[in-house]
């Protein structure tokens, strides 16, 4: 299995970048924190890095998406409740994210915000104890998703 994961992501200013994640209550791994890259730590061997634009951009020869126009992706990270969900995502609009979707089902819960470069951040909780037998954290990720 993997170790680290870094979730490498293109944004347009690397300081602005800095301030909203530090208003978010996140750190940064400053080994590998430059005047063009921010390295946000998610969790134990979790990162994203944030790349300036031209400098992403040197790193493959495809064309960079405009998160703002195009979703890339969504990052999905798990909390430990319902509030934790709503505090973080609460905190990211009111550093200047914008409010995205909300999942609320019985036993998981989500909402997600997009970032200033317009990434896209689905934070959710996940009742294990409301089901044990579907236990996201235990799936084989080749196996069928239940019914």
């Amino acid at each position: 299995m993997h170790r680290p994961i870094f979730v490498n992501l293109p944004v347009a200013d690397v300081d602005r970048s800095r301030t909203f994640f530090t208003e978010l209550g996140y750190t940064f791994n400053e080994s590998f924190c430059n005047d063009t890259t921010l390295v946000v730590v998610l969790g134990d061997n979790l990162f994203a890095m944030l790349i300036q634009r031209e400098v992403f951009d040197s790193f493959h020869p495809a064309q960079t998406a405009d998160a703002t126009k195009v979703k890339e992706c969504v990052i999905c990270l798990g909390v430990d409740s319902r509030d934790a969900v709503d505090a973080l995502v609460e905190r990211a609009i009111a550093a200047g994210g914008t409010a995205g979707d909300c999942e609320d089902e019985e036993s998981m819960y989500g909402r997600s915000y997009n970032d200033p470069d317009g990434h896209s951040w689905q934070i959710f909780w996940f009742d294990t104890a409301a089901d044990a037998s579907d236990d996201i954290s235990s799936r084989d990720p080749a196996a069928p998703a239940a019914p």
